[in-house]
């Protein structure tokens, strides 16, 4: 389905026919749009992907590839650009409350849920393979809700070393998590830098 822009039509892309642009963007965009709100969750915000997509498909379209999968080209910078986007929410109270309201919204659809069932398998697997003292202090922070102080007063360490302890275990998480694709790692790490930056 994908494969079926001929490379005739990229090759006049690439030398600026706005004509064969037309029919890639007609092809191609609301796919990009689907995969964005799958992602932001938003429509408004997912419109501005596809036009930012279509946008740079046109500026870098000289080093297009005749041969190339244009809908892997396309799947690429827009999953690209909604992790820069996600990461934008992340820095403001205003769109990030915005994303969590409509999440909410949506968190009784059938997939949704399956989503998060799947996410959460992930990462108790991906805990299961922490070091023990690591394991240990991730789940008093994360299951039973303890402070670093808490923590520390329990295992007989400082709070700096349950601090430590926790920013190793985010950071194997987060490169295991990485390979999800799935906007809840985004969402679960906003969570947990929150929690460990006032905590």
């Amino acid at each position: 389905m994908y494969k079926t822009i001929p490379p005739s039509t990229i090759y006049l892309l690439k030398n600026g026919d706005e004509a064969s642009f037309r029919l890639i963007y007609e092809k191609f965009s609301g796919s990009v749009y689907y995969l964005a709100v799958k992602f932001l969750k938003d429509t408004a915000w997912s419109e501005e992907i596809v036009q930012e997509v279509f946008l740079k498909l046109w500026i870098n379209r000289a080093s297009l590839d005749e041969n190339g999968n244009m809908w892997l080209y396309l799947y690429v910078l827009a999953k690209r650009l909604c992790f820069n986007r996600l990461r934008d929410i992340r820095k403001s109270k205003e769109s990030f409350d915005k994303l969590m309201i409509t999440i909410e919204k949506v968190s009784e659809c059938t997939e949704d849920e399956v989503l998060k069932t799947d996410l959460e398998q992930y990462l108790n697997r991906s805990i299961a393979l922490l070091p023990d003292r690591q394991k240990m202090i991730f789940k008093l922070s994360r299951d039973e809700g303890l402070s670093h102080k808490e923590i520390s007063e329990e295992l007989g360490i400082s709070s700096n070393t349950v601090k430590n302890h926790l920013v190793e275990a985010l950071k194997t998480l987060k490169k295991s998590l990485h390979k999800t694709d799935y906007l809840y790692f985004w969402l679960f790490f906003s969570f947990l830098q929150i929690y460990f930056l006032f905590y």
